[in-house]
């Protein structure tokens, strides 16, 4: 922290009782190192509750919207989600811009997303997925299919506890496809429909006829309109 320091890279903000740092000076200078230690220490002194909130967010990305923070603390039941982000962003990690929630640095997000081992990441994919599936209806906004598909596809079939989920994974895949398809985004269509045909279970084409088909069928297509073949 010293060398950024000394940089002006950081620098004491009296006012906000914080440290602030400069985004445009630390993208500029190769202090990978520096930077990584600083924030990571940043998120280790945070209360547990807020690291691990941190933690959450962390998996949708760099940002996100504040409205889907709220669809996804009580999907989850996390009690407190928002307000535990509220202090993150009083000490600086987070920022509220047009409706969205920001990490301050990129840094920050990798820094919070490296909280918890790989394993147990995969696991948090997992579960946030099939969470917002069972919160989410025919009715719902597109976004909380896709961000549920996207957490479970994250996850990987290693994190499937109960072979059962299978059908259901591989079916809202389908569905994400289908409305990635009528968006005319073929690559984004052909990733779900592999993603969906990777959670099939063996001997799916006896139990699963139908679906498997619509999968391998329409994965083909998007080969075919994306030139992978």
């Amino acid at each position: 922290m010293l060398s950024l320091n000394k940089k002006t890279l950081l620098f004491p903000s009296l006012n906000r009782r914080r440290w602030e740092w400069d985004n445009e000076k630390i993208m500029s200078q190769k202090l990978p190192d520096d930077v990584a230690v600083f924030f990571t220490q940043s998120i280790a002194d945070l209360p547990s509750n807020v690291r691990i909130s941190l933690f959450h967010i962390s998996c949708f990305g760099a940002s996100v919207e504040i409205a889907f923070v709220k669809t996804f603390e009580i999907a989850l039941e996390m009690r407190g989600l928002c307000d535990n982000l509220d202090i993150a962003v009083d000490e600086g990690l987070l920022e509220k811009k047009g409706g969205e929630l920001r990490f301050s640095h990129d840094r920050i997000q990798e820094a919070a997303y490296n909280t918890l081992p790989a394993d147990e990441r995969c696991l948090f994919h997992h579960v946030c997925g099939m969470a917002l599936v069972s919160y989410s209806t025919s009715e719902s906004d597109d976004n909380i299919l896709l961000a549920a598909v996207n957490q479970i596809n994250l996850g990987g079939p290693a994190a499937v506890q109960d072979t059962s989920q299978s059908f259901t994974i591989a079916k809202v895949n389908l569905r994400a496809g289908q409305k990635a398809m009528v968006m005319s985004d073929f690559g984004a269509a052909y990733s779900y429909f592999n993603h969906g045909i990777s959670f099939l279970q063996e001997g799916h084409w006896q139990e699963h006829y139908d679906l498997s088909l619509s999968l391998f069928e329409l994965a083909a297509k998007c080969a075919l309109a994306i030139g992978d073949l």
